[in-house]
């Protein structure tokens, strides 16, 4: 039993090594973890003394910045009243006001929202509503998805089902999980000129397997831990329209890229499209508190409600939880009110800018960027622990996946911060190996 009121940071890296069960991490971690003091706008203060520039946003979900005094006195003034309570049979006034501004913002037509605790979950229910949506009507054969090859949706089991098959971190799982039907991946880059050859793989299983398919699940425009690629708004229109016409329902994954973080304050509304579901998490509390969403039409609301069942058959503990509602709901009016276009479009040109010069290293395959995020994709997969190492030395917080070294900075980063973050990067590939 400890007894110590404050912890050296050797006692914490020894119990974090003998109990903490890091993500994507053996146990032991045979890699080094980097105890964090405190924080404060897009810095971490490591225990040691050490200050770094934050790139990722803690997975991309610090839109404002660390210790932010508004997000702060919302949670104090919540906790005050009531941290938690159930949503069942009861309400409260933080969840109302975020369902309403959600509903205010997304797409036209996405009028209900269900509150859930992470991101895969909020896939999870979006999948269990398309099922039921179709249940309610007897057509029980529509049990399978049309996914995206290079797509990535979570790590629970539903959500693991429409990842990737083969090239997904989750491919060691496929023999026990149901098996749904992939399109390839998009070709068409961004700012492509579009061609409908493009859709023609996607085009033809839609078509092939529309009776038995409950929805088409994509992340729209940027496909994320997938791979970070970025695909036309064409394609996303196109595939609007074939699922209005072969009636399929479409299920938009905007847990990453939501709430700005494209250019658009959501990624759909690069191809002015709304889906019947969309997903929303990480950046929604400002990366507070765990909450997600997913909003869903009238459609699919009306048929789960008046047929079948006659109600939704989920119901998380903490779903709407109060304190984390009202952090939701002063982000939200936090990003509004701030110049969070200008800010991503100033993100955008100075990644452009800083990252091309790692275009011509032995070590890249790529460089790409759309608002604010940037990827340089190397040929070879880095040795983790190494690197991550080196971007501690180099006084920043970047965390590769793969072939990826990406930056997704929080809006309230500096052009100077900025930089350190870009010339690391760069100092950091070059001594790389092709």
């Amino acid at each position: 039993m400890l007894d110590k009121s404050t912890l050296s940071t050797d006692d914490i890296l020894a119990l974090d090594q003998a109990h903490v069960w890091h993500p994507y991490a053996a146990f032991p971690n045979p890699a080094p973890v980097y105890p964090v003091s405190h924080a404060e706008g897009v810095h971490l203060h490591l225990t040691d003394g050490r200050q770094l520039i934050d790139g990722t946003a803690s997975w991309w979900s610090v839109l404002h910045g660390y210790n932010h005094p508004v997000l702060n006195k919302a949670v104090e003034n919540q906790l005050a009243k009531v941290a938690h309570v159930m949503l069942g049979g009861l309400t409260h006034e933080p969840v109302a006001r975020l369902a309403k501004q959600l509903v205010d913002i997304t797409p036209e037509g996405l009028n209900k929202v269900f509150f859930s605790d992470s991101g895969s979950v909020a896939v999870e229910i979006a999948l269990k509503m398309a099922l039921q949506y179709w249940f309610a009507q007897g057509q029980h054969q529509r049990t399978q998805f049309l996914a995206l090859r290079s797509g990535y949706h979570g790590d629970t089991f539903a959500a693991m089902s429409v990842c990737d098959p083969i090239s997904g971190m989750h491919s060691m799982f496929n023999q026990f999980l149901k098996h749904h039907i992939f399109t390839e991946a998009p070709a068409c880059k961004f700012d492509e000129e579009w061609d409908e050859r493009h859709l023609i793989n996607f085009s033809h299983l839609i078509q092939q397997h529309r009776q038995k398919i409950a929805a088409v699940v994509l992340e729209p425009i940027a496909q994320n831990a997938g791979g970070m690629r970025f695909y036309s708004p064409h394609y996303l229109r196109r595939v609007r329209e074939l699922c209005t016409q072969f009636d399929v329902l479409l299920i938009a994954d905007e847990i990453a890229t939501g709430f700005g973080r494209t250019g658009e304050l959501f990624a759909c509304d690069h191809a002015r499209i709304s889906p019947d579901i969309m997903c929303l998490g990480k950046a929604l509390t400002g990366g507070y508190i765990t909450l997600a969403a997913t909003l869903c039409n009238d459609k699919v609301s009306d048929m789960i409600s008046q047929k079948g069942a006659g109600a939704f058959m989920h119901g998380p503990t903490f779903m709407g939880n109060p304190l984390a509602c009202a952090v939701g709901v002063a982000s939200v009016n936090l990003l509004l009110k701030s110049h969070w276009q200008l800010q991503v479009a100033s993100i955008q040109t100075q990644l452009t800018q800083e990252l091309e010069a790692c275009r011509g290293l032995p070590a890249v395959a790529d460089v790409r960027v759309l608002g604010a995020i940037g990827v340089v994709e190397l040929k070879q997969v880095p040795h983790m622990a190494s690197i991550q190492a080196r971007f501690v030395e180099e006084g920043v917080w970047v965390r590769p996946f793969g072939k990826l070294v990406y930056l997704m900075p929080s809006y309230i980063i500096k052009p100077d911060e900025l930089r350190h973050l870009t010339r690391s990067i760069y100092n950091v590939i070059s001594e790389l190996e092709a």
